[in-house]
């Protein structure tokens, strides 16, 4: 029987993590500025992660094998992943990577309207009305507010980058969805060792076929890359050994913490600005979500 943490201590190593995914976009901007190309870091990233579960599951003897049409469903999802990864960090190339993060955190409401228009299950009180106040902290957060004009130049700016962060989060939805009907009882070391690889396997192919895998073109991208890596391949992984030693309410308090992680690192070390009134409304989208996350069904 696994041994359940502290809610105190699982929410903290679970906050480090959300810190360690944020600090893997902000890696990732660095590495795009330096001449990384999205296709060259997401398959790195993904090709990396799979070795490393590879090497986990390898060591802890944890099968692998899975019947052909489970297999094939997983594979399926993996290019789901694909996409959603490519569109992510194409918003974060593009945008401020708390921006980035905030639109694509929109996909809880996004699969949970999912699961009420495919399997009818109802939506709680709470979750009715945290998902309009997302809404409006995304707006208040992506500084689209104002006159028609002000509105218009501030999409200008940051539209492309929130398009790309929003198809992002309807894959990822996409991706909870199909993964709960059909590879729920994959074990999730598994399951993500599926989708890493075929991830990393369809953009290395695109990316080759397109010739877009470009490497970084100095020092400080180089660094990015390897961070961004090291990163998100330690925070996934351990994220299997602690999510199962927690409540569900611990996980979605925790792991929404990314964004303000995000806000303050892209600050300090990207120096990206935001307002006081972009700061509140990123707050209103976490609080939200977690919102969201926490309501009873």
């Amino acid at each position: 029987m696994v041994k359940k943490l502290s809610a105190r201590l699982g929410i903290a190593l679970l906050m480090l993590l959300a810190t360690m995914f944020a600090g893997n976009h902000i890696a990732a901007r660095l590495a795009f500025d330096h001449g990384a190309s999205v296709t060259a870091a997401v398959a790195v990233r993904s090709g990396a992660t799979a070795l490393a579960l590879v090497a986990l599951l390898r060591w802890l003897r944890v099968p692998i094998a899975l019947p052909r049409a489970t297999l094939a469903r997983g594979l399926g999802i993996g290019l789901l992943v694909a996409l959603q990864s490519f569109c992510l960090y194409s918003a974060v190339a593009r945008i401020p990577v708390a921006l980035a993060l905030l639109a694509f955190n929109s996909y809880p409401m996004l699969y949970a309207l999912a699961r009420r228009a495919f399997e009818g299950e109802r939506l709680s009180a709470l979750a009715a009305l945290a998902m309009p106040l997302a809404l409006v902290g995304l707006v208040l957060a992506l500084g689209v507010v104002g006159g028609a004009s002000r509105i218009e130049g501030r999409w200008a700016e940051i539209g492309a980058g929130v398009g790309y962060a929003i198809a992002g989060s309807l894959l990822f939805a996409a991706v909870l969805f199909f993964t709960t009907r059909h590879l729920k009882e994959v074990d999730g070391r598994v399951r993500s060792l599926l989708t890493m690889g075929a991830t990393a396997v369809a953009v290395s192919a695109v990316g080759a076929a397109t010739k877009t895998l470009a490497l970084p073109a100095d020092g400080l991208g180089w660094l990015g890359l390897a961070l961004l890596t090291l990163l998100y391949g330690s925070a996934i992984t351990a994220v299997f050994s602690i999510v199962p030693r927690l409540g569900a309410a611990s996980n979605a308090v925790a792991l929404n913490f990314e964004p303000v992680a995000a806000l303050v690192l892209g600050w300090f070390i990207l120096g990206q600005k935001v307002s006081p009134l972009q700061i509140f409304g990123a707050l209103v989208v976490v609080g939200a979500i977690t919102l969201l996350g926490t309501a009873k069904k």
